[in-house]
C-alpha cells in the first residue's frame, strides 16, 4: 500500500496459544491502558472521558480494530463526518483522538499486536488525509460574530431570564455564555469549573481559575487565571447568589439537570437550540468556539495588547492568538481615525 497506509503482514510463525480470540476485547483493554496513561500524565477526567468517547465513535465508524485501520478508512470516515455537516474543528478532533491512541499502540503494544494478530503497525494518518479534512468551513475562514451581534444575543438571553418558565436554567445559560465570551474560555474549560474557581476578591476585577486548561506539546492540563472583565464579575456574583442555589447541589459551577457537569457537546447543542429560539438566520449563528474568537478579536480591536490576549486565552504561541483575531473590514480606517484624533488632540494642547 502506498503512502502512510497500514501494512498487514502475515506472521511468519504459528499464532501463540495464548493469543486473544477476541480483537474487540483486546482493543478495549488497550483503551483502558491508554486512559491510565492519560491519568498518569495529569489529564482531567472530563478530558479523558470526552477523548475516549470521540475515539470509540471513530473506531466504530472505521468498522475494524485500530491496528487494521488503513489510510482509506480514515479518508472514508472523515468524508462521512463532513457529509453529516460536522465542522472542520470537530473532524480534526476525531482524527486527533485516533492518532493519539494509535501512537500509544505503536509505543506500547506494537510487538504484542504483531504476535497476536500478524499486523505490523504503520500510522494510517498521513500528510494527505491529515490535512484533507480541513475545508473552507474551518473556523478561521469565517469571521467571529460582531460585538453588536453578540450583544443582541445576550439581550435575547436576558429576556429569557425574565420570562422563562424555568428561571434557574435560563440564568445558567446566560451566565455560561457570557463567561465563554468575556473570559474567552473553551467549552471544556467552562464545564470543568467549580464554584470554588470563581475568585471575586482576586485582583481588581476578580478572576476565574481555569484549572484544566487545554494541554499542549504533550503536557498535562495547563491552569491559568482569567480576569472577570466587562462586568463579568457582576454577572457571576448574581449567578452564584441568585441562580446557582436553585440548581441541583454539587461542585460544578454550571451543572446539568442532575447536578453533574455539562458535557462540552451539550454546551454546543444548547447554544444551537438558543440561537434557533432567537430566530437567528444561518449567517448569524455561531459556535461556543466562535465566542472565544470573538473575545480575542473584540479585545484586540479596542486596543488590548496581543500578549495579554494570549495569556487570557491560554495559548502557547502568540501566533496562535493572531489566528484567532479577525478584525472588522473597517479596522484599518478606525485605527487611522483614532491615531489622527490623538495626534490632533496633542497639537491642540497649549504649550
Amino acid at each position: 500500500m502506498a503512502g502512510g497506509g497500514l501494512h498487514v503482514v502475515a506472521s511468519a510463525g504459528p499464532s501463540l496459544p495464548d493469543a486473544p480470540a477476541d480483537p474487540a476485547a483486546f482493543q478495549a483493554s488497550c483503551i483502558e491502558a491508554y486512559q491510565a496513561s492519560q491519568v498518569a500524565r495529569g489529564f482531567s477526567p472530563v478530558t479523558i472521558g470526552n477523548g475516549t468517547g470521540t475515539l470509540e465513535r471513530f473506531l466504530a465508524a472505521c468498522g475494524c480494530p485500530a491496528w487494521e485501520v488503513t489510510c482509506e478508512d480514515v479518508d472514508r470516515v472523515v468524508g462521512q463526518l463532513a457529509e453529516a455537516g460536522m465542522s472542520a474543528s470537530t473532524r480534526r478532533g476525531y482524527v486527533s483522538a485516533f492518532r493519539g491512541f494509535f501512537a500509544f499502540l505503536a509505543a506500547r503494544k506494537a510487538a504484542e499486536i504483531e504476535a497476536c494478530f500478524g499486523v505490523r503497525l504503520a500510522d494510517p494518518v498521513d500528510e494527505f488525509n491529515a490535512a484533507r479534512h480541513v475545508g473552507a468551513d474551518s473556523p478561521q475562514s469565517r469571521p467571529p460574530p460582531t460585538a453588536a451581534r453578540v450583544e443582541g444575543f445576550f439581550a435575547f438571553l436576558r429576556q429569557r431570564v425574565a420570562t422563562a418558565r424555568v428561571f434557574a436554567v435560563a440564568g445558567r445559560d446566560y451566565a455560561l455564555y457570557r463567561t465563554l465570551y468575556h473570559a474567552g474560555l473553551r467549552a471544556e474549560d467552562a464545564v470543568a469549573l467549580d464554584i470554588a474557581d470563581l475568585h471575586f476578591d482576586r485582583g481588581p476585577f476578580g478572576k476565574v481559575h481555569v484549572r484544566f486548561g487545554k494541554a499542549a506539546k504533550g503536557s498535562g492540563p495547563r491552569p491559568r487565571w482569567v480576569p472577570m472583565l466587562d462586568q463579568l464579575d457582576l454577572i457571576l456574583r448574581w449567578y452564584v447568589q441568585d441562580v446557582r442555589p436553585r440548581l441541583p447541589a454539587g461542585a460544578a459551577a454550571f451543572p446539568d439537570s442532575g447536578g453533574g457537569r455539562l458535557h462540552r457537546g451539550s454546551v454546543r447543542n444548547r447554544l444551537a437550540h438558543l440561537l434557533e429560539l432567537e430566530g437567528a438566520e444561518a449567517a448569524d449563528r455561531f459556535s461556543p468556539h466562535a465566542l472565544r474568537r470573538a473575545c480575542a478579536t473584540h479585545n484586540y480591536e479596542r486596543g488590548v495588547d496581543l500578549v495579554a490576549i494570549q495569556q487570557m486565552l491560554g495559548h502557547w504561541q502568540i501566533g496562535t492568538t493572531m489566528r484567532y483575531v479577525s478584525p472588522s473590514p473597517t479596522f484599518i480606517e478606525d485605527a487611522y481615525r483614532k491615531a489622527i484624533s490623538a495626534t490632533l488632540a496633542g497639537l491642540e494642547e497649549p504649550l
